[in-house]
Formats: C-alpha cells, sequence, structure tokens
C-alpha cells in the first residue's frame, strides 16, 4: 500500500484503461499511447532518435520469457501427442486454447513483445490446423488422388475454402482484439490475400465450366502466368496502401498501429516487387530465363529507384529489405554477369558486394541519406504528412 512519503508514480491496470477506452473517456491512440509509456522511455521515443521505432523485443526478461514459452509450448505439444493419439483435430484445439490462455499472462497483463508474438504464432498456426480439421469433418471432404478430381469438387472445395480463410481472419481479428499483438495485422492480410485467390480461381472455373472463358493451352503457359500477377499486385498495392495510411495516422511511431504497418510492409514487399520486375522487363522466371536486355535494364534500374525512394519517403527499412533481397538474387545477376565474365570473378560474390553495401550505406546513414534525398525533392506540405526526419 503507497503511503504519503512514496514517491513511486502509481501504475494503471488494464482493467481501468480498458474500462476508460469503453466509456469513452480515452481514445484508443491515447491507451496505447499510456502504455508505451509505462513499458518505458524506448517505447516511446519520438523524432529525436536515429532508429526505426519497432518494438519486436521488450528486453532481455522478455528474451527470457520467450524461450520459457518455447519450451513450455514444445513440451505441451509433445504431451498431447503422447495423449491424444489419432486425434489431431483435438490436439490443434488444445494448442490454440493453451496459446490463449498463456497470453492471458504473458501478453495481456506483462506485455511481453517478443513472447506475445510467438504465442500469436502459434495461435494462428494451431487455429489454422484446426479450422481445416474441422471443416473437412464437417463437410467429409475426402482429398482426391489428381488435381482434376479436386476441380470437380467445385461445391464442397469452394464452402470449405471460404469457412477456412474466412475463419482465419475472424480468429486473427478477434485476438488481435483481445490481445493488441501486430503481427496478427500480416497474418490477416496474407490469409486475405489467399481469399482473393481462392475468389478468382472460383471465378476463372465457372467461367471454363459455362463456356465463357476459353480453357487455356499448355502455350498459353507464360501469358497465363503474367494475366495471374495482377492478382498479388492488386493485393499487394492494397496492403501497402493501409499499412501507409497507419503510417501516416502515427506519424511519430509511438502506437502499436505502426507495428502492424511494419508488417503489412513486409507482407506486401513481394507482392509488390515480383509482379512489378516481370511486368516491366519482360522475363518470365517459370518459363525462361531471365536475361534483361538493354531497355529491361533501364527498367530494372527505374524499378530499384523507385523502391527506394518510397522507402526513404515513408521511412520504412521493411520496404527495401525484401526489394534488396529480389533484386540482388535475380536482377543484379544480371547486371553484373557481363563484368564477372570479363574480370573471372563469380557472379554470386559480386551480388554479394553489390547487396551487402547497399545495406550497410543505408543502415548506417539512412536518416542523413533520407534528409538529403527526400526533404530536398518533395515540398513541405507533403513532408509535413510523412514521418518526421530523425536527427
Amino acid at each position: 500500500m503507497a503511503t504519503a512519503n512514496d514517491t513511486r508514480p502509481a501504475s494503471i491496470s488494464l482493467e481501468t484503461l480498458d474500462a476508460a477506452l469503453a466509456s469513452g473517456v480515452i481514445s484508443l491512440d491515447q491507451r496505447e499511447r499510456l502504455l508505451a509509456m509505462e513499458a518505458g522511455p524506448e517505447s516511446v521515443a519520438t523524432a529525436g532518435g536515429d532508429e526505426e521505432n519497432l518494438r519486436l523485443i521488450g528486453g532481455g526478461n522478455d528474451l527470457f520469457v520467450t524461450v520459457g514459452t518455447v519450451l513450455l509450448t514444445a513440451g505441451f505439444y509433445f504431451v498431447l501427442n503422447t495423449m491424444l493419439v489419432g486425434r489431431p483435430l483435438w490436439i490443434a484445439a488444445a494448442l490454440a486454447a493453451f496459446a490463449w490462455l498463456v497470453a492471458e499472462v504473458v501478453t495481456r497483463q506483462h506485455r511481453m513483445k517478443l513472447s506475445s508474438t510467438v504465442l500469436a504464432l502459434v495461435f494462428a498456426a494451431s487455429g489454422t490446423v484446426l479450422l481445416v480439421l474441422l471443416v473437412q469433418a464437417i463437410l467429409d471432404i475426402q482429398l482426391p488422388d489428381s488435381l482434376w478430381e479436386l476441380i470437380a469438387m467445385r461445391g464442397p472445395v469452394s464452402q470449405a475454402g471460404y469457412a477456412v480463410l474466412g475463419g482465419i481472419i475472424l480468429a486473427a481479428i478477434l485476438y488481435f482484439w483481445r490481445f493488441r499483438v501486430p503481427i496478427l495485422a500480416g497474418v490477416v492480410a496474407i490469409a486475405a490475400t489467399l481469399l482473393a485467390f481462392f475468389q478468382t480461381a472460383l471465378f476463372l472455373y465457372d467461367g471454363v465450366t459455362q463456356g465463357t472463358v476459353a480453357p487455356p493451352s499448355l502455350q498459353d503457359g507464360p501469358e497465363l502466368v503474367r494475366a495471374a500477377l495482377y492478382m498479388p499486385l492488386v493485393c499487394g498495392l492494397i496492403i501497402f496502401a493501409t499499412a501507409v495510411a497507419l503510417d501516416l495516422h502515427d506519424r511519430e511511431r509511438r502506437t502499436i498501429w505502426s507495428d502492424c504497418a511494419f508488417w503489412l510492409h513486409v507482407v506486401s514487399a513481394p507482392m509488390l516487387v515480383h509482379p512489378l520486375f516481370i511486368m516491366a522487363t519482360g522475363q518470365d522466371i517459370a518459363f525462361g530465363r531471365i536475361e534483361p536486355g538493354a531497355d529491361a535494364t533501364v527498367m530494372l534500374a527505374i524499378l530499384i529507384i523507385g523502391f527506394v525512394y518510397v522507402a526513404l519517403a515513408i521511412d520504412r527499412r521493411s520496404l527495401l529489405v525484401p526489394t534488396l533481397a529480389y533484386f540482388g538474387t535475380l536482377g543484379i545477376y544480371y547486371l553484373v554477369n557481363s563484368a564477372a565474365n570479363t574480370t573471372g570473378v563469380p557472379p554470386f560474390a559480386l551480388i554479394l558486394l553489390v547487396v551487402g553495401a547497399l545495406v550497410i550505406l543505408f543502415g548506417a546513414g539512412w536518416q542523413r541519406i533520407r534528409r538529403l534525398i527526400i526533404g530536398s525533392t518533395l515540398p513541405t506540405s507533403v513532408l509535413s504528412k510523412l514521418p518526421p526526419f530523425r536527427i
């Protein structure tokens, strides 16, 4: 019990914050700011810091608890495998319930960031397996021996797809509503993307069976692959736009919405990079070698510059890392291949040199480069809406 001489600050419980949020005394943003302030100064770093404020780990104790969480989960899984032999549905249900119950202590009460992320992934994985097995049992779906038999099961397959993917999204949203774990934003984005792919496949199937869409031949394979790239590109643009909106909503990167934006950028980057690379260069990695000519090389360079500029503008390294990794392994390979042939240096070594140099350059001088490029090319009215420059 605190006395009059006790100078320690009073701590507000999560129940009090939730009650204040429900009654309209504080907003959701204010609740997250209060939680960040209670977590420590590193969680409320303002524009004065040089690092991208991403709260993935809460310190040594968080890492310690994460190790315990992994060991406890693994032990519980092996116990379930021993006690519930041949009952995968019950094992998945027990793991999902276990992750939720442990999160009530680790996440809800103590706000352990890294261990909370691990528990959220355990819940998402076990929940997915549970939904698949449950839907399979309810609809009595037997896995076919061939693709054609699977396609012929249009009715049950469509119901199962909607139930599983929709269930994953609802479960992730419910878990996020309870525990506020940012990585679930990425889980929702992936499930929604798969749902869009699934709906597109059903649409094409119905078109072929009804005669409104001609069935593709083997020769149409490359064109079909290129056409299919529009779906991940559109989904990637939607996810990226959502992430940018969250970033602009939280310019100072103080709340959980900024962390959600990080995971959305991680999910959207591959969806944007791969389709744009093939569309811009005309290359096809599925049906042929990637050997950019002069025009493709120029388009490749423009793409790299464009992604770097956007990443600098929104102050997100998470968008740049998949870009450099992809272009480093595919695009830069052929850009430096001629040099490798003349010098005798292995192309893989040149790839490592180029990508490594870019990573170190942007890692060490990110804010200086950002201030120099973005600060001098965008008007003040736009800069005022972007994340502020850090010293």
